[in-house]
């Protein structure tokens, strides 16, 4: 045998372990972690996914919420657990894309994760209260170009997606409207419905039931297709605005240094959980559309999302935390 015969033997001997427990992998629980309370997209996610790749593999899926600092939290007890495929999150765009440019967080979504899949897309919805006298985006410009500085818009945080999506909306519509940020998508939401402010940018189905009631008036949405759960609501592209797509999303990650097949295998199990008619009719029902992609697909995803919101952070001029 050749020199790089013996080589090549020598590592497939040594993958040899791992590939098989890859194959007999999960023998035991697994830790899921979502960065959010109990209640959110993300928790929603978790558990009709988790209960299905439960039924799937035989083991149980044990959801952990970790509430904190939108999602950073959840995101770096991931990043820090055993990289045996055991703890994995469901983590959102804001602790894997935005946040690591807006403030100092204890990971490096590119260096201490390892993606596994993306699991949904959801669009972010431009809503204004009752009292705003505009019902289209080009009533809405005019309105802003009209009042500058006027405007108020709502967001769930500073350097949350909708404080994000606000700012994009400024420098897309070139209009002045000021940022007002809230602990959270409630508190803003109540303000809202109160009048005291005017818009914002909030995923569907935290204000689907608004919509629905008439307490608050969709503006646009800003996916790349109209919504099944709000089919009369128009898109940005279809309002003129076809650079303001805006959708916040949901992937697997688990922590950097699992080994590859291990991933792998979550990938399956995850993407097999997330082709099941039950599971797909049920996050239909909140407004999610699920993707299910490679781990290298996602990671492509990640970077290019990471460099789009930068920029964002960037030409808007906001001021990460110190």
């Amino acid at each position: 045998m050749t020199i790089c015969g013996r080589l090549l033997a020598a590592i497939l001997l040594l993958l040899a372990p791992v590939t098989a427990s890859a194959q007999q992998f999960p023998t035991k629980p697994i830790r899921l972690i979502v960065p959010f309370p109990p209640g959110g997209p993300n928790d929603i996610i978790a558990r009709v996914i988790g209960q299905k790749i439960s039924e799937l593999v035989k083991q149980p899926v044990i959801v952990d919420n970790r509430a904190g600092q939108g999602g950073v939290l959840g995101t770096d007890a991931v990043a820090k657990a055993a990289p045996d495929g055991y703890t994995v999150a469901i983590a959102s765009a804001g602790a894997l894309a935005i946040s690591p440019s807006m403030e100092k967080v204890a990971y490096d979504t590119l260096k201490d994760l390892a993606p596994v899949t993306l699991v949904a897309t959801v669009p972010e919805m431009l809503v204004v209260a009752t009292d705003v006298p505009a019902r289209n985006m080009s009533e809405l410009v005019a309105l802003a170009k009209a009042q500058p500085g006027k405007l108020n818009f709502a967001s769930s945080g500073p350097g949350s997606l909708p404080h994000l999506a606000c700012e994009l909306f400024k420098l897309t519509a070139k209009i002045d409207i000021v940022h007002v940020p809230y602990r959270g998508a409630a508190p803003a939401v109540n303000d809202l419905l109160g009048q005291q402010v005017q818009m914002t940018f909030l995923d569907l189905p935290v204000i689907l039931p608004q919509i629905k009631a008439g307490t608050l008036r969709p503006i646009a949405l800003g996916g790349r297709e109209r919504a099944p759960t709000a089919p009369d609501v128009p898109t940005t592209a279809e309002a003129g605005m076809p650079d303001l797509i805006i959708e916040n999303w949901y992937g697997m990650v688990a922590p950097a240094g699992t080994p590859p097949p291990i991933v792998t295998r979550l990938n399956k199990i995850t993407t097999d959980a997330m082709a099941d008619p039950s599971v797909k009719a049920k996050l239909a029902e909140q407004g999610l559309t699920l993707v299910g992609d490679t781990p290298e697909h996602f990671r492509d995803f990640i970077v290019a999302d990471i460099k789009r919101w930068a920029k964002v952070i960037q030409d808007a001029g906001v001021v990460a935390a110190k």
